[in-house]
């Protein structure tokens, strides 16, 4: 008898646990919440770009772009939406597609540049992430020419 309560019990809390797990919200981690890609569209000037899944959010302020070896001019960027935010206070916020504009100074076509940009966002749900600094490696296209191809960060993993 003692031992079919114990096994009830077990399994009572078991399905406890699961119905508790199962009401914390499922989040993506950043690279997916707030998908960065880039481009140069000529030798003045990267185009940045932030797909912001539904259900999250971006801070404006919180942006920042620099590349290397060449110096990178302030971001262009587009006015956000106002928001009073618990953790920060009045900010703005950006949903779905923000693009940004980061202008370079003394670079040659066919020059190989990496941006730096560092991000930070919500969840709906009521949770923050860190700053997420990510990097990617672009190419200045020739003059008169196209722009470059769209990049995104290398996936993050165990051997890279």
């Amino acid at each position: 008898m003692r031992l079919l309560a114990a096994l009830l019990t077990l399994l009572a809390a078991t399905a406890h646990a699961e119905g508790v797990a199962s009401l914390a919200p499922k989040l993506l981690p950043p690279e997916q919440a707030f998908r960065l890609s880039a481009r140069a569209l000529d030798a003045g000037t990267i185009e940045a770009r932030f797909d912001v899944a539904d259900g999250y959010y971006l801070y404006r302020d919180k942006l920042r772009f620099t590349t290397a070896p060449v110096a990178a001019g302030d971001a262009v960027l587009p006015p956000g939406k106002p928001k009073h935010d618990a953790f920060f206070g009045d900010v703005e916020t950006y949903r779905g597609e923000v693009v940004v504009r980061v202008p370079l100074a003394h670079t040659a076509a066919g020059q190989t540049l990496t941006l730096h940009a560092d991000s930070q966002g919500c969840a709906d749900v009521g949770v923050c992430y860190p700053p997420n600094p990510q990097q990617l490696t672009l190419k200045v296209p020739a003059a008169g020419g196209k722009p470059g191809a769209f990049v995104e960060p290398g996936r993050k993993g165990w051997f890279k």
